[in-house]
This record gives C-alpha cells, structure tokens and sequence, in this order.
C-alpha cells in the first residue's frame, strides 16, 4: 500500500518548525500546499491498479512533487 512521505524528515525539521515558518512565510506556505496536493496525487496514482495509471504519468508527478520539495528546502534556507 502507497504511503506519504515524510516531508518533515526529509527537511530534516520539526514539523511544528515548518508549520510556525509557514505563518510567517506566504512563499513557504503555497510551496508546502502545492506539495501536499502532488503527494496526494502520486499517492492516489500509486493506489490504483498498476495498469491503470500510465508509468510516465506517475514518474511527471513524483518529479514535479521533488521540484517542490527542492523549493521548500530554498525557501527554508534563504529564511532562517
């Protein structure tokens, strides 16, 4: 069964951390929507019987969902 990654851990933050850098932060809390909507979609490709769902379809939105994740991890930096 498909589970959501841990975003948290791969930021290697706390998810409170996050949250409370998402209020001051009207970037971060879009980026962190997109990627919570993109993990969403892989996770509802991935659930779906393998022949249902085209491999490029799901390798496109695992690849957008990792570009986001890249821009958390800017957006996080650059605002410490």
């Amino acid at each position: 069964m498909p589970a959501s990654h841990d975003l948290y851990q791969d930021l290697n933050c706390s998810k409170e951390a996050v949250q409370q850098r998402r209020q001051q932060d009207p970037e971060l809390d879009r980026l962190l929507d997109e990627y919570m909507d993109l993990d969403n979609q892989v996770l509802a490709a991935e659930s779906i019987s393998a022949g249902n769902v085209e491999d490029d379809d799901l390798r496109k939105l695992k690849e957008q969902r990792l570009s986001i994740k890249d821009k958390i991890t800017r957006q996080l930096a650059s605002n410490p």
